[in-house]
Order: structure tokens, then C-alpha cells, then sequence
């Protein structure tokens, strides 16, 4: 189907000069009389879209058809109406879908941010059912290779998941991509989804223990790191107790804030323990004192309190949320 995919319309005959579309009376754009700024469209464009009104106004569901709307994606692939009208065909000619697939996946080469292009993709995936999951996941894969964070791929991957199954090598394929990248936040995110989403993991609770000694040590090999110290927290979402009970979580601050270098996430997260009623003792006093720069503040006796006016200093960037995290500091922290 649409074999021609790679050839420019303009290097193809004229649809007028065709004799299978000499029956059709092309249906110019109406701008009104007096257009205040008439567009300039390539010939080639503005032919092939008086014939694709043409086609779409009288509902012609044939190969034509559907070989048209090809053509004026080639011209426009971001045309959610001619998208919308090549699902119509394709359904009306009981089209093999698994060609399709095929074909988004040329299209989508040079166009794998398009929206239109992956609704039209989960659209097909949708129709074949469990017969397109390997395909899909393997299409993804592909896409995220080249662009690891490609926001439609992991949307239609996760897509993918839920929908038509898949999740047996996922958190291998997430642990192999932040092998290569533990920067790679997507990658964290999609490593989240799995462990609280799989029906093969038994949830968050079940997997929090392998997953904060994981985390755990992707932070003390990159402090700096933003993603894992989110990712730790997400590991504790909705069970604030465990959050600040489990010692592996103090002890990751204590140890990187001791190192004294890439410690503003350590000081963030130990601050958000202090709010939760985490009760510090003296090495953390001495970690935090230990930080203070020379034109610091004199260190507050309220541990919360100090780690906030580290951070005005340190984190100068976000120094007016620091301070807004110091005025708003619950009275028992």
C-alpha cells in the first residue's frame, strides 16, 4: 500500500493530467471575495487539495481514495481532517492493518513528534489488538533510540502496555536505558509507571525495597542527579511513615550531605523528612552546620529552619521558594 511513500508529489504526474481522475472536478479553497492575506501555495499543494476536497465532500471510500490521502500527507502530515478521512477508507476497504503499521512507521521518519501521526498509530494498534503488541513496543524502542525523550513514543508506549499487554521485559528494557543514561528521566518516570502499574509486580509495596536500594545507589554514584531523588520520594507516595522511618532514606541524605559536594537535593529531601516529623540527630546538626557558607546567616537552632537558609545561599536560583519554605515551616518541624 502506498508504495510510492518517498516520492514528492511534485515529482509525480499532475492529478489532472491522470486519466483515473479525469471524472473528478476538483474543489478549489474558498477564501471568500476579498481574502486580506491570501496564502501562496505551492502548486502542487493547492491541486492536490482541490481534488481531496473533492473526494472527501462526496464521501468516495476507494483505493483512489486512500491513495490520495497519501499524497496530501506527503504535503501535510500534520492534516488531522485527511488523517481522519484515510481511517474512514481504510475501514470501508477492510484494508490490511498491519500494512498500515508499516506505513505510519515510514511516515512517522522525518515526523515523530506529529500528534496526528500517533493517534492515527494507536487507532491501527487499537483495531489488530494483542497481534500488534510486539510491533508497537519494538516501533517505540526505535523511536526512543533515537530520541529517548520522545513524549509521544513513551505515551503510546504506556499505551501499549496497559492496553495490549507487554510488561514482561519492561523494568529490564528501563534499567538497560538508564545503563546508558542515569540522566535520563523519561526513563525514571517510565521505570515509576511500571513498578506501580505491572500486574506482574504486586504494586508499590511489594516492590519498594528493591527499588529504594536501587535508587539508592544511582544517587550516591551522581548526587546531582535530580531524577532518583524524585523517583525515592514517589517510592513512599501515600505512606508518609515509611517515608521517614526507613533509615535508608536518612542515611542517603546524611552520607552525601557529609561528602559536602552536589548536596542540594540531599538538603531538599531531608527537608521535606523535617516536615514530615523525621526526628534528626546530632550528625545531621553537624552535617548541616558543617555546610553553612561564610556569609551565611548564624545557623537556627530549628534544624528545618537552617537547612533552608543553606539552600538561600547554596541554590541562589531558587532562593525565593527556599524563603517561601522557611515562612511556611509547620511549627513542629
Amino acid at each position: 500500500m502506498d508504495s510510492d511513500d518517498d516520492l514528492r508529489p511534485e515529482e509525480m504526474l499532475p492529478l489532472s493530467q491522470r486519466p483515473e481522475w479525469s471524472d473528478v472536478v476538483p474543489i478549489p479553497q474558498d477564501d471568500g471575495p476579498n481574502p486580506v492575506v491570501p496564502i501562496a501555495y505551492k502548486p502542487e499543494f493547492e491541486e492536490t487539495m482541490n481534488y481531496f476536497r473533492a473526494i472527501y465532500l462526496s464521501d468516495e471510500r476507494s483505493p483512489r481514495a486512500l491513495q490520495l490521502t497519501h499524497l496530501v500527507i506527503l504535503l501535510n502530515p500534520g492534516n488531522y481532517t485527511v488523517w481522519h478521512f484515510r481511517r474512514l477508507v481504510l475501514e470501508a476497504l477492510n484494508a490490511d492493518l498491519d500494512e498500515e503499521l508499516d506505513y505510519v512507521a515510514r511516515i512517522a521518519k522525518k515526523n515523530t513528534k506529529n500528534y496526528q501521526i500517533w493517534h492515527h498509530r494507536r487507532w491501527v494498534a487499537e483495531k489488530l489488538g494483542t497481534n500488534a503488541m510486539a510491533k508497537e513496543l519494538q516501533f517505540t524502542r526505535k523511536i526512543l533510540s533515537l530520541d529517548a525523550k520522545n513524549y509521544h513514543a513513551w505515551s503510546h508506549r504506556q499505551w501499549v502496555l496497559q492496553a495490549l499487554g507487554g510488561w514482561e521485559d519492561e523494568l529490564d528494557y528501563c534499567g538497560q536505558l538508564l545503563q546508558d543514561d542515569v540522566f535520563n528521566n523519561s526513563a525514571w518516570n517510565q521505570r515509576y509507571f511500571v513498578i506501580t502499574r505491572s500486574p506482574l509486580l504486586g504494586g508499590l509495596k511489594s516492590m519498594r525495597e528493591s527499588e529504594v536500594k536501587y535508587t539508592v545507589e544511582a544517587i550516591l554514584a551522581n548526587p546531582e542527579n535530580e531524577s532518583p531523588w524524585r523517583y525515592l520520594r514517589g517510592l513512599y507516595k501515600g505512606d508518609s511513615q515509611s517515608w521517614i522511618n526507613d533509615l535508608q532514606v536518612s542515611s542517603v541524605c546524611l552520607k552525601v550531605l557529609n561528602s559536602k559536594t552536589n548536596y542540594i537535593f540531599a538538603l531538599s529531601v531531608l527537608l521535606d523528612l523535617l516536615c514530615d516529623g523525621f526526628q534528626a540527630n546530632q550528625e545531621f546538626i553537624d552535617a548541616v552546620t558543617a555546610l553553612r557558607t561564610s556569609n551565611a546567616d548564624p545557623l537556627d537552632t530549628d534544624l528545618a529552619k537552617a537547612v533552608c537558609s543553606v539552600l538561600e545561599h547554596v541554590d541562589p536560583i531558587r532562593v525565593n521558594y527556599w524563603t517561601y519554605r522557611k515562612s511556611n515551616l509547620p511549627v513542629s518541624a
